[in-house]
């Protein structure tokens, strides 16, 4: 196995949880966080279900201490919450004592004040300033903002569904190659009418539940979060004796160019993705413990992602489980969200359920992990397949 780059901090905010403890707790309690919409006046409110995050923006702002007026979206909230925890999980204190950088993802960005303010931004000089809130960058200067990264890279990736994923692997290249003694790394994605009605027009949203390789699947459920993981060099480690959660072991990026919106039916994104992440872990499909599959509950998604686990695998699956049915879809946040739930089952040796799995695909055999369950985990394998054929698979470790 190749030398994985250190795991030494985790931040998170979903539907189910404000920090990583509450979501831990969530996902073994079996808690779901889908629910009807409740905080955006959509004509939708009533026909489709999300997972919302219980907080509103003026206590998100308090809880960072920002004054009004301010410009900061609902994006950029969440993923100051959930960077800031990451950075004290990590226990830093000086974040300027090594060369550390910042690698964050979005799709959505600040669209929600951008729909908001739309029809007033000529009225108003007071609403102009949420233009300059409104690009996919603004988010992560204003997370560098909040953790006092002015003097390093900072730079966004916006990939759709695969943007976190492929956050992480970006810098666990950079620190591979020294360019970097430390990189904070994630995602961050708020709902808004935009995005709601952009997935509506797909048809691909479900007025239930959201089932994960159920035959009888109707659809995604949309959900807002943020999560963020702090990776470190092994110089860096053992120089301050750190705790380390987890190591990042492989990475694969692959991009099959089937459709816009659509995975090719045979999984040929996926299936490069997971063999290009087994090359770089230096692994074995039968060294996978445990498969943290994208699971979206549409109809291509899971035959697709199924096929392609199908040919990386063979006879021999491991237990495999989507967490979606807890959060929702969270986007470009997906990757980030999933990378903390890997390391936490690593931590704890759990597999999570497949929530409301009821009757398996016709196409194939697969039956997802559907209780949850303890298992000697050492590598978890977690796939991210965006829009546009981007797909990107992580494997997280115990050990380097």
């Amino acid at each position: 196995m190749s030398k994985g780059v250190a795991i030494t901090g985790m931040g998170i905010i979903s539907a189910i949880g404000n920090n990583v403890a509450e979501n831990y707790r969530s996902l073994i309690d079996g808690r779901t966080g889908i629910s009807q919409i409740s905080k955006i006046n959509t004509l939708h409110k009533n026909s489709i279900m999300v997972g919302e995050i219980e907080f509103t923006n003026g206590e998100l702002e308090a809880k960072l201490g920002l004054s009004a007026p301010n410009n900061y979206s609902r994006t950029a909230l969440l993923g100051a919450i959930a960077a800031k925890e990451a950075i004290a999980n990590a226990k830093i204190t000086d974040i300027k004592a090594h060369r550390t950088g910042l690698i964050s993802s979005t799709s959505v960005g600040g669209m929600d004040m951008t729909e908001k303010y739309y029809y007033d931004y000529l009225e108003s000089e007071d609403n102009r300033r949420y233009i300059e809130g409104h690009h996919a960058g603004d988010s992560t200067e204003k997370i560098a903002e909040q953790l006092g990264i002015d003097q390093s890279l900072v730079t966004t990736i916006s990939t759709a569904c695969s943007s976190a994923a492929n956050a992480i692997m970006f810098g666990a290249r950079l620190i591979k190659t020294g360019q970097l003694d430390r990189v904070i790394v994630g995602g961050t994605d708020c709902l808004s009418k935009f995005t709601i009605n952009g997935f509506k027009t797909l048809m691909i949203l479900s007025d239930t539940h959201n089932t994960p390789f159920d035959e009888n699947r109707k659809g995604l459920n949309l959900g807002e979060a943020a999560a963020y993981l702090v990776l470190e060099s092994e110089m860096l480690v053992k120089k301050e004796k750190k705790k380390v959660l987890g190591y990042v072991a492989g990475y694969g990026n692959a991009n099959d160019a089937f459709h816009q919106t659509a995975s090719s039916e045979n999984g040929d994104g996926a299936t490069l993705s997971m063999e290009k992440a087994l090359t770089v872990a230096g692994l074995e499909p039968k060294d996978i413990d445990y498969i943290n599959a994208h699971g979206t509950a549409t109809g291509n998604n899971d035959l697709s992602e199924g096929r392609a686990i199908i040919r990386v695998f063979g006879e021999e699956v491991p237990e495999f489980s989507s967490t979606k049915a807890y959060t929702g879809h969270t986007l470009a946040a997906a990757g980030a969200i999933e990378a903390v739930y890997a390391i936490l089952s690593l931590q704890n040796n759990i597999i999570y359920p497949n929530l409301n799995f009821k009757t398996p695909m016709k196409e194939f055999a697969l039956i997802p992990q559907t209780k949850l369950k303890e298992k000697v985990l050492n590598v978890v394998l977690s796939n991210s397949l965006g829009f546009g054929g981007n797909c990107s698979t992580l494997i997280f470790s115990k050990r380097p």
